[in-house]
């Protein structure tokens, strides 16, 4: 990434606008009323296995998991409603895990419970006991974390992190999608491209516009969708031109061999085209992993090909709750933190990424293992390719390497370069930083914690830093809250990005007025260290932010990025994908934004020539052909007539100049009922 030199490469100055607001999934108020009261402040709250709901005031409305922002000797009363009908109770701890105050267990369903107390300081947290893990959260007091900053781009702030290039955003489709979660093209395709929206539906975006009718709809096939459940990802066969096979990855109600407390089966299943290529075949259904999930967090979702092996890499999240622990979670060899499924690799296929040959078969399984896949003979289950991950929600290859942004919990978001054999750390670490459960821990991790295994334990492996990472808030300011996996950005119709690591994060805080999903930019180490980190400008928005929660990036065969986003990630069709695109600012670009009559938006493009070339294409996380599968563009499965406003090309999840560009991307996704505060939180506690 590139800065003017008068100022420096990645400034790093810190105008703020303050505002009162709160890091992303930090505090939120509660109240908030001092004084004498003559009736306690009231709290409402929704309970269920999935994690509390705030209801009441609206600071926390739509919340998952709320902290509760207190005063100090203030009468308050937290009535809740059992939503679920299991056995819930509600009880106040201290900071040593004490109870100050419980109430009973409840289990009749819409039934409300109401406990009332004297807030006192040593108060950290509310939780229910049958549910601890997963029902938890933090009570605050003060006003220091109550009044936090967030960052205003544009005219008199700037970011925690260095200021980055400025771009501009041109809408390519808006008014038909809830929640975007995905995007690509087949191998050897352009012209059109591939949507995915969480609550069921493939669409296929051509001749400039969003088709009506979806390309494939499997929402019947979906659970009920809450926490970060739904249709969460799809990848193409690298020979889709023959076969017309694609994968999806998608949340079913729970199958055989799903224990009964679980909350769900994760499933990944091939389908195929039509032979025209215009429609996905629902009943052509071949089911290739089921994988039970005990929580509705932590599913991960992303599905790639890989470039150059053409197997098929499965990222799945530690199963979710938080720190790693309870129903589901296995014991591992680090004695300090209970659980967890990120550092086993015997008992269950959760918090690590897999690698499968969909090509073969082998036994009783859908699928083959490849030969060299690292615990192959050896003490583990044989589909495991890297592991010690949270949440891997996306992941794509860019310039070979396979990038993956893990969503962390109460501190630090990460992005890591994924290598076979590799343990990434969670939950030892969160980052680079040591981890311990609980509010305790987390406000006051260890300072000491292993960097790698015991020598008898598969052999004392090192436990791999990220490339990338950024606090929640830094300095009283909101930072970020989850991750996008993106790309490095390998057009040069943007020099200043060229060779930078390009990717989003969902939210700055929670509660400002508008969405502040926002753009960064990575400058890679010339050793082994952290990246540096700027954040884009949008030029065409009044905030500097893309406008949106951001939800997933794309990728397109000319190595134009996307932006995937929400505007309200409730039942609305505020769902959007937008085109990064060099700033008018810029000589070599002039761009432009057509409304389509429709509604949908178009590109006028009045683009200077630029030297794009692309040596490849692929599908998600498909892998390079040197020959298209049909040169001419005629074959059945691939042609497509007319080329999209501004020369839109398909997506893949592989990046890199011999093979082609890459896909990647993350939301951790609430309930479409639940509001936005709980979207990409991954029940962070």
């Amino acid at each position: 990434m590139r800065t003017n030199a008068a100022t420096g490469r990645h400034a790093t100055t810190r105008r703020r606008f303050l505002r009162t607001s709160v890091a992303a999934g930090a505090l939120v108020g509660a109240g908030g009323i001092a004084g004498a009261q003559s009736q306690p402040t009231e709290i409402r709250l929704g309970g269920e296995i999935g994690g509390w709901q705030g209801r009441k005031p609206e600071s926390i409305a739509d919340e998952s998991n709320p902290t509760l922002q207190l005063d100090a000797g203030v009468d308050y009363r937290i009535t809740w409603k059992n939503i679920d009908g299991q056995g819930h109770n509600i009880a106040l701890l201290d900071g040593k895990g004490e109870v100050l105050k419980r109430t009973e267990v409840m289990n009749e369903q819409g039934a409300t419970q109401t406990i009332e107390f004297t807030a006192r300081e040593e108060m950290a947290e509310y939780i229910c006991e049958p549910h601890r893990s997963s029902m938890h959260g933090s009570i605050a007091f003060g006003e220091e974390t109550a009044t936090q900053t967030t960052t205003e781009s544009g005219d008199g702030g700037s970011s925690y992190f260095g200021d980055g290039p400025t771009v501009r955003t041109e809408t390519v489709t808006e008014g038909t999608l809830t929640a975007p979660l995905d995007f690509g093209v087949p191998p050897g395709e352009s012209g059109r491209y591939f949507i995915v929206d969480r609550i069921g539906q493939v669409y296929a975006h051509e001749s400039g516009s969003l088709n009506e009718e979806p390309f494939i709809d499997v929402s019947d096939k979906l659970t009920e969708i809450t926490g970060e459940m739904g249709l969460l990802g799809m990848a193409f066969h690298p020979n889709y031109g023959e076969n017309g096979k694609f994968y999806l990855r998608y949340s079913a109600p729970s199958r055989e061999g799903t224990p009964d407390e679980f909350s769900h089966t994760e499933v990944l299943s091939e389908f195929e085209a039509s032979e025209d290529g215009s429609t996905g075949n629902v009943d052509s259904e071949r089911t290739i992993l089921e994988i039970p999930s005990p929580y509705d967090t932590h599913n991960a979702g992303a599905i790639v090909f890989g470039p150059d092996d053409g197997y098929l890499y499965v990222a799945m999240g530690d199963g979710g709750g938080a720190h790693d622990t309870d129903l589901g979670h296995v014991s591992d060899w680090y004695d300090r933190n209970e659980g967890g499924n990120g550092q086993d690799v015997t008992e269950n296929l959760l918090g690590s990424i897999l690698r499968i040959d969909v090509d073969s078969q082998e036994g009783d399984k859908a699928y083959g293992i490849p030969d060299d896949n690292p615990l192959v003979g050896e003490d583990g289950l044989n589909e495991q390719f890297a592991w010690g991950f949270r949440n891997p929600w996306r992941m794509g290859f860019s310039d070979g390497k396979l990038f993956t942004s893990d969503v962390g919990q109460n501190g630090f978001e990460e992005i890591d370069i994924v290598e076979k054999d590799k343990n990434y750390g969670w939950n030892v670490r969160e980052g680079t930083h040591c981890f311990k459960p609980g509010p305790e821990g987390s406000r006051n991790p260890p300072e000491n914690c292993p960097s790698k295994l015991p020598s008898d334990v598969r052999g004392g492996e090192r436990l791999i830093d990220p490339v990338i990472e950024y606090p929640h808030s830094a300095d009283g300011q909101g930072v970020g809250s989850a991750a996008m996996g993106g790309y490095l950005y390998q057009r040069d119709d943007i020099p200043d990005l060229q060779g930078d690591y390009v990717f989003g994060d969902f939210r700055k805080s929670k509660e400002t007025e508008t969405p502040t999903g926002s753009l960064l930019a990575a400058t890679p180490a010339e050793d082994d260290g952290l990246w540096d980190v700027a954040e884009l400008s949008v030029e065409n928005t009044d905030s500097g932010f893309v406008g949106g929660y951001i939800l997933a990036m794309g990728r397109d065969n000319d190595d134009r990025l996307y932006v995937l986003t929400t505007a309200n990630p409730g039942s609305e069709a505020t769902g959007a994908v937008h085109r990064i695109v060099p700033p008018q600012s810029q000589d070599a670009t002039a761009t432009g934004n057509v409304t389509a009559p429709n509604g949908s938006a178009t590109t006028s493009n009045a683009t200077a020539a630029t030297n794009t070339t692309a040596a490849g294409t692929t599908g998600i996380g498909g892998r390079t052909d040197a020959t298209p599968s049909s040169t001419d563009g005629t074959n059945a499965r691939t042609a497509t007539e007319g080329t999209q406003a501004g020369g839109e090309g398909g997506v893949s999840a592989g990046t890199s100049s011999d093979s082609g560009p890459g896909f990647g991307v993350l939301a951790a996704l609430s309930g479409l009922t639940i509001g936005a505060a709980r979207l990409l939180s991954g029940r962070k506690e």
